[in-house]
């Protein structure tokens, strides 16, 4: 079986992080306390029957928001009763508000505190000093991101600490690849500045796709290098799910995922080295049952895509957390001159794939996707806007099926002329198995 090296395990990145988030914002509040006991036991302890006992816990559901005007300009002085927010469908009582605006944190409404748990004696909460300034992970996804465009993602991330990172800003850096980067969350800019040199691409190309070992599921290198990137995305989207009451802006820079690239070529290659005639696509196949079976995968592998990119978004609403997805190839008018495609398009479907997925990696969580353009400054200048003037506000949920795993959020605000934005839908924490 295969493992991954030291410099590609998403774990310990993730455990990196983990440690800066527990250590540097322990005293931030948790948006995971359960709501005061309620009549009949709901929300709280149920009454005990012989030889079981069942607890029911709701969490605090937090979600930001923009508000804005009809000029488009940011309304700050919005009040807890000019909010109104439904889940599937059915009103919800807000317990707290929270405004950011020009980066400085500001407590409307402070949620209710949590009911003392039987056996166990926490002391209060303090206040803490880094409650102000924002939350950026910047998550370079290098095993995605061919050689050549490593001066671009340098300047990429060069330009981010000129535009989009000021100082008061918190933030934590990783990869996935041979830059071997894994910064805990920090205030020093001189830590992004090191990092930037240490950048450096190792993405598969075309011709790697199509030479590469084919598996059951195609390139058996694309599924490994795309398996520890969501595995790293993901295992650190479950650790900031502590850190409640901010927007935590995840700058994702990768160029996307395709599941089946070059397909056609892949096989003409594969048939040329095996000397057989498989399957062309068009279900016309050869003499080599071995060959055929082996790329029987590739039907469902935008199907495999699609759920991966699923878990991500849904770990990712959990935990308020915002993509803003950037593609450093800019806009793609083409391949290189050195990469000889009999099929250009192949190529294309290439591409689209690729930008497709990052569109719906940052749509799905409420942010932007920057693909197909080269003005990353214009693109950089409006997420600085979004992640410096917002609300998140918070709820008990009293959805009454605790089976509906995915819940629809719409937000209102009463007051004329007000837009409001957030994000549509949350996911509930998969349960853990029985003992």
């Amino acid at each position: 079986m295969r493992t991954a090296p030291k410099h590609l395990s998403g774990v310990a990145v993730a455990v990196a992080l983990s440690a800066a988030l527990s250590t540097m914002l322990s005293a931030v509040a948790s948006g995971q306390e359960p709501p005061p006991p309620a009549p009949n036991g709901a929300g709280g302890q149920v009454p005990q029957t012989p030889g079981a006992t069942f607890r029911v816990a709701v969490d605090l559901v937090t979600t930001d928001l923009i508000a804005r005007d009809g000029q488009g300009q940011f309304v700050s002085d919005l009040k807890v009763n000019e909010f109104e927010v439904f889940e599937d469908g059915v009103k919800q009582e807000i317990v707290s508000l929270v405004l950011t605006h020009g980066g400085r944190v500001f407590n409307v409404q402070a949620p209710p505190p949590a009911p003392v748990q039987e056996g166990i004696i926490l002391p209060a909460a303090r206040p803490t000093n880094d409650a102000a300034g924002r939350v950026f992970l910047i998550f370079i996804d290098d095993l995605h991101l061919d050689f050549r465009l490593t001066p671009r993602t340098r300047d990429l991330m060069t330009r981010m600490l000129r535009n989009l990172i000021h100082e008061g800003d918190m933030f934590g850096i990783v990869s996935t690849g041979t830059s071997s980067i894994s910064e805990q969350l920090t205030y020093d800019r001189q830590v992004l500045e090191s990092a930037i040199k240490r950048v450096t691409g190792s993405g598969l190309r075309p011709e790697d796709y199509i030479k590469t070992i084919q598996g059951a599921q195609g390139p058996a290198e694309l599924r490994y290098r795309a398996h520890v990137a969501f595995r790293t995305a993901y295992d650190l989207m479950r650790n900031v799910e502590a850190l409640r009451n901010r927007r935590k802006a995840v700058l994702y820079i990768s160029s996307g995922y395709d599941f089946n690239p070059f397909q056609e070529s892949r096989l003409k290659y594969q048939s040329e080295m095996f000397g057989s005639n498989m399957d062309d696509g068009s279900g016309n196949s050869g003499g080599d049952p071995f060959m055929n079976n082996r790329f029987q995968g590739n039907t469902f592998a935008e199907a495999d895509l699609v759920r991966e990119l699923s878990e991500l978004t849904r770990a990712a609403n959990r935990a308020n957390a915002t993509f803003y997805t950037i593609d450093p190839r800019g806009l793609v008018a083409g391949p290189d001159i050195d990469q000889n495609l009999d099929n250009m398009s192949e190529w294309q479907n290439h591409i689209r794939e690729t930008q497709d997925s990052l569109r719906v990696i940052a749509e799905q969580t409420g942010g932007i996707a920057v693909v197909n353009q080269n003005d990353f400054d214009r693109a950089l200048k409006r997420i600085d806007a979004e992640t410096s003037d917002y609300y998140v506000l918070g709820y008990y949920s009293t959805n009454p099926d605790p089976l509906k795993r995915t819940r629809k959020i719409e937000v209102k605000a009463s007051r004329t002329g007000v837009q409001v934005w957030s994000r549509t839908s949350y996911t509930l924490r998969p349960t853990a198995p029985a003992q």
